[in-house]
């Protein structure tokens, strides 16, 4: 047998072209020049049986430096966190991960109450008032908010702080492209903002400041001295944080942040590749209209018994295309499931705890590296990633490693050539004592 599935027959074939009204596959593609079609062979392998295709894919695949062979110490945006048994089972229902937009209520209350939970807890975690049912990222949910505070504010300058996360502030850039909107990086100091430098730019045409909390550095950023900076001249306080991280810091939302946006990968989404994830995306309420994507919202029925539906739906398949707060057509209903069910088997006691293993394994790794003589350049408050100054390239160190079953930090001199030779060490609650000693033991000697 060579196919797990029934495939195509020619019969099949005959009669879907005559249903359609052609004679052939060629005159489908009539419209095309001749001399624009390829008329080679594709260079590709030559079919093979099943069995022999599964080999081959799982030999490829035991090349993979995987989470379960290897210890990792690599984060930069996407971490090894641990993962409640329940997620998988929970996610791996049919009517869960086959489900799609809930717009009929009456056949749809669990992934609709799924989704209004995991609108509940971001807003608890971020100390907003209203979130969305999920984005698909946290740099696609950072674009949005510029473009947001731009229409909110009628201003077209954005203020975007270097210790952002290197790929959001990609994704920033190119959505500032369509409307027209000016991207302005504040330079950093000491690993994070240079508050200095961010009230040098501020002006009256600048519609949002933009800073990370925690920062790709893992530093602690000022919010509370960034907001009047931001709010001086009725500009918008954009904030992209880490919700594994506001379970022990204060949040956004108490420095008078007007949008806080992030990735919920830390909570029961898995690394797998650097993807999917699921961005979240909170407001206060004045912003409430203007979100992008969807809202569930919680009703009653006619018997007054309690239901969910979805609401204020300012997307452009609703309401005229001008008058559409974004084009985003879909979200990441699943992912934000796992999210949800992680965050409920953890509880808030459990994210707290969570939260603090991670601050409190970060700084011991930290220590450990002062204490053999590594320099450790920025010197301000983190959560669980700092940055380790070496004398070699960071890839090369990296290579070696990895032969020691390890996978290194990140090589912070890809985004910052300042930071050439410098690695961004992230330490989460399931890395151990000896994990942590054997990293600083392994780079002492690539050091070396």
């Amino acid at each position: 047998m060579l196919h797990r599935y029934l495939p195509m027959t020619e019969e099949d074939q005959q009669q879907m072209l005559k249903t359609i009204g052609v004679e052939s596959i060629d005159e489908l593609f009539s419209d095309i020049p001749e001399r624009v079609r390829f008329k080679g062979e594709y260079r590709i392998k030559k079919a093979k049986s099943e069995p022999e295709l599964m080999k081959e894919l799982m030999a490829l695949s035991a090349k993979n430096a995987d989470l379960k062979s290897y210890t990792s110490f690599l984060g930069a945006g996407v971490y090894d966190h641990y993962i409640p048994v329940v997620v998988d089972h929970v996610i791996s229902r049919s009517e869960f991960y086959t489900a799609y937009t809930p717009y009929q209520p009456e056949i749809s209350q669990g992934e609709l109450q799924a989704i209004f939970e995991f609108q509940t807890m971001i807003c608890e975690l971020t100390g907003m008032d209203v979130a969305n049912s999920s984005m698909y990222d946290g740099g696609t949910a950072l674009a949005e908010a510029a473009l947001l505070s731009a229409a909110h504010t009628k201003k077209k300058k954005v203020l975007l702080s270097k210790a952002v996360h290197p790929e959001y502030r990609d994704v920033v850039k190119t959505y500032a492209k369509g409307p027209g909107l000016e991207v302005v990086e504040i330079p950093l100091q000491n690993g994070v903002t240079d508050l200095a430098a961010l009230q040098q730019e501020m002006s009256d045409d600048v519609a949002c400041v933009i800073v990370q909390y925690p920062n790709f550095f893992g530093q602690i950023e000022p919010l509370k001295e960034i907001e009047p900076i931001a709010h001086a001249q009725k500009g918008m306080f954009v904030v992209a944080s880490n919700p594994l991280a506001l379970g022990v810091l204060t949040p956004p939302g108490a420095f008078g942040a007007d949008i806080v946006v992030g990735d919920a990968q830390p909570f029961g989404i898995p690394t797998q590749f650097g993807g999917p994830h699921c961005g979240y995306f909170a407001v206060k309420s004045a912003l409430m209209r203007k979100i992008p994507g969807r809202l569930v919202g919680q009703t009653t029925d006619e018997d007054g018994r309690r239901g969910f539906v979805l609401t204020l739906q300012a997307r452009e398949q609703h309401i005229r295309r001008d008058k559409a707060t974004s084009n985003i057509c879909s979200n990441q209903a699943l992912n934000a499931l796992a999210a949800s069910v992680a965050m409920t088997a953890l509880g808030k006691k459990g994210v707290k705890e969570m939260a603090t293993m991670n601050v409190q394994k970060a700084h011991y790794a930290k220590n450990a590296f002062i204490e053999h003589g590594f320099t450790v350049p920025f010197t301000g408050p983190f959560f669980n990633e700092f940055v380790v100054k070496l004398n070699k390239p960071v890839k090369e160190i990296n290579k070696q490693l990895l032969e020691k079953g390890i996978i290194g930090g990140y090589d912070l001199g890809r985004d910052y050539p300042e930071l050439e030779n410098h690695m961004l060490v992230a330490v989460t609650e399931l890395r151990t004592k000896e994990e942590i000693d054997t990293l600083v033991k392994e780079l002492g000697d690539c050091h070396a």
